[in-house]
C-alpha cells in the first residue's frame, strides 16, 4: 500500500510529522482529520515531501505549471476588491474557528454568496487541499484572486498553527485599507460631479447658445470687444474642429500613458504627485500608512522580515516608495536594522523612523509599525476633511471666474449694441 508522509498542527499549535499508509493521498489527508489534527501538507514518502519542501520553500507561482486551459480560465477572472476579500476571508475564518475541518469550510464556503470571488475558486481550492495540499499552496495556484501577501499570511499561519487568528487580521487588514480608499473616493465625488457638470455647460454653451449669440453681434457690425472675440474664436474651435480637438486629447493621453509606462516618466509622476498642492499631503500620507500596516500585519502573522519587506515592496504603487523598500531590503541583509536605510532615504518623516527605532529597541517592531499605521490613518481622514472643505471654495472660485468671462463676453457687446441704437 502506498506511504505518505504529512505534517500537521494541534489545536495548541504543536507540530506533527508522520508517515501513513493509505490508498491513496484523499484517504491520508481525511484520516490526519479524523485525527483532530491540522493538515499542512500530504506527500507520497518517496518523491512528494522533498518536491513540496523544495517549493514551499521557493515560493513557486502555481499557475505557470497549469494546462493552457486552465491557465486562460484564470486569466478571465478579475481581481476582487478589498471589500470582497475582506468579506471572503471573515467568512472562512468564522467556518474554522466554528470547529469545521478544512474541507467541510471550504466547501460551505462554496454556497455563501461572496461578491467578487466566485464559488469556483472555493471549489477549486476544496479539490487542491482533499489531493493533500495546504491551502496556501492551493491560493498560490490562483494568483489572480490570491496575492503574495495573502498566500504567505496564510502559510505564516498555517505553520504556526494559528490560521484562524491570521486570517482575522487579514479580514481586518483588508477592511481597512477598502475603508480608506471608501473615504478617498467620497471626498472626491464633490469636487468630480462639480467638474463635470461644468465642462458640460461650458460645452453647451460653446456649441449652441455661442454661435447664435455670434450671429446677432455680426448682423450689428458693431466692433466686439476683446472677451467677446475670444469667445467666439473658442466657439468655432468647438463647432468646425471639434475632430482637431478629439485627435489631440487622443494623442495627449497617448503620451502621457507613454511617459508614465517608463521606468523615469512614472518615478517623475509619483514625485510630483507627492508635491501636489492640497492632494500631496494626503497621497503622502495615505502611502506612509499602506507601508506601515501592510509590513507590521506581515511581520505581525510571522512571515519573515525580508520576505515581508519584498510583498510590502510589490504592494505599493508608488516607484519612489519602492525603490526605497528595496534598498532597505538590501542593507537589512547585510545586517542593519530597518530604521538606518529608512533614514537614508529621507523620503519617510521622522516620526516613522523614531518609531521603528524604538520598536527595534523594544522588539515589538509589528507592534511599533501597526501604531504608525494607526497614526496615518487618523491623519488620514483629518487630512481627507481638510481637502474637501478646500477643494469646495476654489471650484466655487474657478466657476465663478469662468460663468463672469462667459457673462461678460456676451454683456459687452449687447451694452455696445444699445448705445448704438440710441
Amino acid at each position: 500500500m502506498p506511504q505518505f508522509s504529512y505534517k500537521a498542527r494541534k489545536r495548541s499549535g504543536e507540530l506533527i510529522e508522520g508517515v501513513l499508509e493509505t490508498p491513496d493521498r484523499s484517504a491520508a489527508l481525511l484520516q490526519i482529520q479524523r485525527s483532530g489534527l491540522f493538515p499542512i501538507s500530504v506527500a507520497d514518502a518517496k518523491a512528494g515531501a522533498a518536491d513540496g519542501a523544495k517549493t514551499k520553500a521557493k515560493g513557486v507561482n502555481f499557475a505557470s505549471f497549469l494546462p493552457p486551459s486552465m491557465q486562460a480560465q484564470l486569466a478571465k477572472k478579475r481581481k476582487p476588491k478589498l471589500q470582497e476579500l475582506a468579506t471572503f476571508t471573515t467568512q472562512l475564518a468564522n467556518l474554522l474557528n466554528s470547529g469545521m475541518p478544512l474541507t467541510v469550510a471550504l466547501n460551505s464556503m462554496t454556497h455563501l454568496e461572496t461578491k467578487g470571488i466566485p464559488a469556483e475558486v472555493s471549489k477549486s481550492l476544496k479539490q487542491e487541499v482533499t489531493e493533500g495540499r495546504s491551502l496556501s499552496d492551493a491560493m498560490a495556484r490562483q494568483p489572480v484572486i490570491f496575492t503574495d501577501l495573502y498566500v504567505n499570511m496564510v502559510r505564516a499561519g498555517e505553520q504556526s498553527g494559528s490560521l484562524v487568528p491570521v486570517l482575522r487580521r487579514m479580514a481586518n487588514h483588508f477592511q481597512q485599507f477598502a475603508d480608506v480608499q471608501a473615504k478617498f473616493k467620497s471626498a472626491m465625488i464633490y469636487p468630480v460631479m462639480v467638474i463635470c457638470v461644468g465642462l458640460l455647460l461650458v460645452g453647451f454653451f460653446m456649441t449652441v447658445m455661442m454661435p447664435k449669440f455670434t450671429e446677432i453681434f455680426t448682423s450689428f457690425q458693431i466692433e466686439l470687444p476683446l472677451p467677446t472675440r475670444m469667445l467666439i474664436g473658442l466657439s468655432a474651435i468647438f463647432t468646425s474642429y471639434w475632430w482637431l480637438m478629439a485627435l489631440l486629447i487622443i494623442a495627449l493621453v497617448v503620451l502621457f500613458k507613454r511617459f508614465q509606462s517608463s521606468e523615469s516618466g512614472g518615478r517623475k509622476l509619483d514625485e510630483w504627485r507627492m508635491k501636489l498642492p492640497i492632494f500631496g499631503k494626503v497621497i503622502q500620507i495615505n502611502l506612509f500608512g499602506q507601508f506601515a500596516r501592510t509590513l507590521g500585519t506581515l511581520l505581525q502573522n510571522g512571515v519573515p522580515v525580508l520576505t515581508a519587506l519584498k510583498i510590502t515592496e510589490q504592494v505599493m504603487d508608488n516607484k519612489l516608495i519602492r525603490e526605497a523598500i528595496a534598498k532597505t531590503r538590501e542593507a537589512v541583509t547585510d545586517g542593519k536594522t530597518l530604521a538606518q536605510p529608512l533614514a537614508q532615504s529621507k523620503l519617510f518623516p521622522q516620526l516613522m523612523i523614531d518609531l521603528v527605532r524604538i520598536g527595534e529597541e523594544t522588539g515589538d517592531v509589528p507592534g511599533s509599525l501597526n501604531n504608525i499605521a494607526d497614526t496615518y490613518e487618523n491623519e488620514l481622514q483629518i487630512a481627507l476633511r481638510v481637502m474637501s472643505d478646500m477643494i469646495g471654495p476654489v471650484l466655487i472660485i474657478v466657476m465663478a471666474i469662468m460663468v463672469g468671462f462667459l457673462l461678460l463676453s456676451i454683456f459687452l457687446p449687447l451694452f455696445r449694441m444699445i448705445a448704438s441704437i440710441h
